[in-house]
């Protein structure tokens, strides 16, 4: 784990949905030499705390946790690496806030693929540069048909429907339709809390 600054919001999110995105994130076998489910010591739980709304916008965001918390920033780097080896804490990511870069047209793709080839297609999605966000979500039929989520971002509307094409050509005949809903507003995103 290094310090890094930066204009986006550092997250921290606690085990569930699936995603790929800007951060790190691995499957974490407990036999790693960690506990699954280990006890939260009060530093933990402070450091925790202090980070549930996102890491400070600083140069040094670590130094600023461990002075909230009254440590070292090795020893938040430490219990943070300890927490995300043990699968407490899932991923620490970027958050970035995409209108404020200009990106006007985030959409979220949703495709129709049969059940057999939604891993192969979500893999062949999931690896194009352009795609944030990619996973598997259940169909409702009739009214639903869509498996496979993607989300993309763009600063125009015309550049967006490229970046759409060019996942329906990733596809090919893989994709049996598709929609574009694209967002209208912000909503509050929140990573692990206690």
């Amino acid at each position: 784990m290094t310090e890094r600054g930066g204009a986006e919001r550092g997250r921290i999110e606690r085990p569930g949905a699936q995603r790929r995105s800007q951060g790190a994130e691995r499957p974490r076998p407990a036999s790693e030499g960690q506990s699954r489910n280990p006890a939260l010591d009060a530093l933990d739980r402070a450091i925790v705390l202090a980070t549930q709304d996102g890491l400070p916008i600083t140069e040094r965001p670590y130094h600023a946790v461990a002075e909230t918390v009254g440590t070292s920033a090795e020893d938040v780097m430490a219990r943070m690496t300890r927490l995300l080896n043990a699968g407490v804490i899932r991923r620490i990511g970027l958050v970035p806030n995409h209108y404020a870069l200009g990106y006007r047209f985030n959409g979220m793709t949703v495709w129709d693929v049969a059940d057999e080839h939604v891993a192969e297609a979500g893999r062949r999605v999931g690896g194009l540069d352009f795609v944030s966000h990619c996973y598997q979500r259940p169909r409702h039929l009739p009214d639903w048909p869509y498996s496979l989520f993607a989300m993309i971002h763009a600063r125009e509307r015309a550049v967006a429907d490229q970046l759409v094409e060019r996942i329906a050509e990733c596809l090919g005949p893989l994709s049996r339709g598709h929609l574009v809903l694209f967002s209208s507003r912000i909503l509050k995103k929140t990573g692990l809390r206690l």
